[in-house]
This record gives structure tokens, C-alpha cells and sequence, in this order.
């Protein structure tokens, strides 16, 4: 099998997806794990784990991306899912946290 990593990191954007989907309708707070909700106390949880869903989500589909791309060359998938992940986290924290914070 030469595409297990794609196959693998597939699962795993998939299961992020699903994790931001439930987040993202229930807005629930509480489904944050214990340590990322003890770290934070958002004004408004609601609006806070809503665009933490998007984030996570932003993140899958950089996951997605960077594994589809390994099923042509491992190493440019490897490269795409990092530096994905890296600007997904960045342009989450930088544009849809402070904006849903500061209104």
C-alpha cells in the first residue's frame, strides 16, 4: 500500500470535520476539552467555540489538501499540510477570533 499516509490524514480531516460540524451547530462550550476550556474564559462562549469551529475547520481542509497532494508526491504533501496548518492556525487566530471578539 503506497498511499497509506493520504489514507490516514483522509480519516483525520474527515474526523476534524465532523468535530468542527458538531461544535459548530451545537455551540457548546463544553466540548472543548477540560484544558482548552480552564486557559480561556471568553466573553461570550457561544460566538467563541462558533469560530473555533471554523478554525478546526479551516485546519481539516488544510489536512484534506495537503493529503491529496501526497498521493502524487509524498514529501510536496508533507510540505502543503504544514505549511497549511500553519496559515490556517495563523489566519483563524489572526482574522475570525479577534473579529468575533471585539463585536
Amino acid at each position: 500500500m503506497d498511499h497509506n499516509f493520504s489514507i490516514f490524514m483522509c480519516i483525520f480531516a474527515a474526523a476534524l470535520l465532523l468535530y468542527a460540524a458538531v461544535l459548530g451547530i451545537t455551540k457548546d462550550y463544553n466540548l472543548l476539552p477540560y484544558r482548552a476550556r480552564v486557559s480561556v474564559e471568553p466573553k461570550d462562549p457561544e460566538k467563541y467555540a462558533v469560530g473555533l469551529a471554523k478554525i478546526i475547520a479551516l485546519t481539516a481542509v488544510a489536512v484534506a489538501v495537503g493529503a491529496a497532494v501526497s498521493v502524487w508526491n509524498m514529501a510536496a504533501g508533507a510540505v502543503v499540510m504544514i505549511l497549511g496548518v500553519i496559515a490556517a492556525i495563523w489566519y483563524g487566530a489572526k482574522k475570525i477570533i479577534r473579529n468575533d471578539s471585539d463585536s
